[in-house]
């Protein structure tokens, strides 16, 4: 079996563009992968090293041959060598779709490759819920929604501020120059009022996004020990892995961290500082379905639980999916519920559909578990790429 054609999507849905990619073999056996630069800037230049990556290394290749395709792209690029998200995105979207090829040529879940289950489904928290809230009293409401909405668990940005007009409901983030005295009560009391609303039984969990000094997200994290929190997500800078150790040092609450790290050669740093307690690898933008296991089972070794981090769309929930079917150190799954039904519509069957008491089931169809549906995608086709040979 060979790769013959690549076809790479730069999709606009909701105010996001998921980036995607479809690769196609001599057997007729298709696979679809993902690259996570599906939100902030940079999603042209992830679907440009996807076309870069594929036509280099990809096209004319033997699919089955994961880690050394991997490996290749590695080694031989240059630039993933202390690389980040851009290079890292691009082989993973390609590594996930070769994994989604190799499932479906021998009738498995990618899952069954790994390892084979390690549960049948993962629980997950809302995220997404949040972003046109502003007062404390309005994600408070909101908070009660998704409790009513069946979740156990959810997530938000205290320090967020809401992007005023947008049809698609997003917030702004803060320069770590803007948090005052005034801003940082702010942020405490919608805390406050979402573990007021929901509860001492469901869990609550507070992304920083690297938004905050040493200081200040030392001084805050202490002022939220108290609300009894499931983890504080990246309370400073992911540079600086001294700081994260510091904060962790002087917070009584559960670190997170590991959206914005890259590889395992990234992780490797942050688990021997023990900066955190919740490794939050992104399988779309970390290298892959295979580099994030491995990341897991290093972050098994120094007792770190797993959270991957998913921001996509329904191909990277189905991708998570497989890999948190098989790690033992698996936590909890991000899930954004609340995203337009077209960004639902791109698969046949979007895993988040499924979603019950505040889990989602492992998908046990051939490879990834989804497929795009043609129609729906079409319109976004970024770049084919077509073997010589």
């Amino acid at each position: 079996m060979k790769i013959t054609k690549a076809k790479i999507y730069l999709t606009e849905i909701g105010g996001r563009h998921p980036v995607l990619v479809r690769l196609f073999t001599d057997e007729g056996i298709t696979g679809v992968g993902e690259a996570g630069i599906g939100y902030g800037t940079g999603a042209t230049a992830a679907a440009g090293m996807i076309k870069d990556l594929a036509e280099q290394f990809i096209l004319g290749a033997d699919p089955f041959r994961i880690e050394a395709l991997w490996s290749e792209m590695y080694d031989h690029t240059f630039w993933a060598k202390r690389g980040g998200p851009i290079i890292f995105a691009g082989m993973s979207a390609i590594e996930i779709a070769l994994w989604d090829i190799k499932g479906k040529a021998l009738g498995v879940p990618v899952y069954e490759m790994l390892g084979g289950k390690f549960r049948d489904s993962a629980r997950v928290y809302a995220n997404g819920w949040s972003f046109r809230c502003d007062a404390p009293d309005d994600y408070a409401r909101a908070a009660e929604k998704v409790i009513e909405d069946g979740y156990t668990a959810l997530k938000f940005y205290p320090l967020g501020t809401p992007v005023k007009d947008n049809p698609h409901g997003v917030f702004r983030h803060v320069s770590r120059r803007d948090i005052d005295r005034a801003f940082e009560n702010l942020a405490i009391a919608r805390v406050k009022a979402v573990r007021d609303a929901v509860g001492p039984e469901v869990d609550v969990l507070i992304d920083m996004v690297a938004e905050a000094t040493t200081d200040t997200a030392i001084r805050m994290g202490k002022r939220m020990e108290p609300l009894d929190l499931f983890f504080y997500e990246e309370p400073v800078d992911p540079f600086d892995y001294e700081s994260l150790k510091k904060v962790s040092d002087h917070v009584n609450l559960p670190i997170a961290a590991g959206e914005r790290c890259y590889t395992r050669y990234d992780f490797r740093r942050i688990l021997e500082l023990r900066a955190i307690d919740i490794a939050q690898p992104d399988i779309n933008n970390t290298g892959g379905i295979m580099e994030t296991k491995k990341i897991a089972a290093m972050a098994e070794a120094y007792s770190v639980r797993v959270q991957p981090h998913l921001c996509g769309s329904p191909v990277a929930t189905a991708a998570a999916l497989q890999l948190v079917a098989c790690i033992p150190n698996f936590i909890i799954l991000e899930l954004y519920p609340y995203r337009i039904p077209e960004h639902f519509a791109m698969v046949d069957h979007a895993p988040e559909l499924d979603m019950k008491d505040s889990h989602l089931p492992i998908p046990n169809r051939p490879g990834l578990g989804v497929e795009l549906v043609e129609e729906r995608v079409a319109p976004f086709l970024w770049a084919t790429c077509n073997s010589d040979e």
